[in-house]
């Protein structure tokens, strides 16, 4: 890769604005729904599978769940995303908690944050 391809590469990745979005996690075999709230929502899945593979997850039925029936088992999900780059960042905290509240009651999930 020549080095002026690279340079506008990696410029490329530190301009992109992270996106706040919901989440959710669902168990398959027992239909056990958790929803999450994260700042940057394109990400958020890497850090869930790493926690829930090394044993880790805060969330302690979920991650039984997990040990249960594998990583197939549970599936992540994206919920909503906000797409407004304008917004203050106390405007998506905002947001977030009160789109975590709507979805948690709508899926009758529990928390995926500790």
């Amino acid at each position: 890769m020549e080095k002026s391809r690279r340079q506008e590469l990696v410029r490329d990745y530190k301009e992109r604005r992270s996106r706040p979005g919901i989440y959710s996690l669902t168990c398959a075999a027992t239909s056990q729904a958790w929803v999450g709230s994260s700042r940057a929502i394109d990400s958020q899945s890497n850090s869930v599978d790493f926690s829930l593979r090394h044993g880790s997850h805060r969330v302690k039925d979920l991650q039984a769940a997990w040990n249960a029936h594998g990583e197939a088992g549970v599936i992540y999900a994206v919920v909503e995303v906000l797409d407004d780059e304008d917004m203050t960042t106390i405007g998506q905290q905002t947001w977030l908690k009160t789109r975590l509240a709507h979805w948690t009651s709508a899926l009758g999930a529990k928390s995926a944050i500790a």
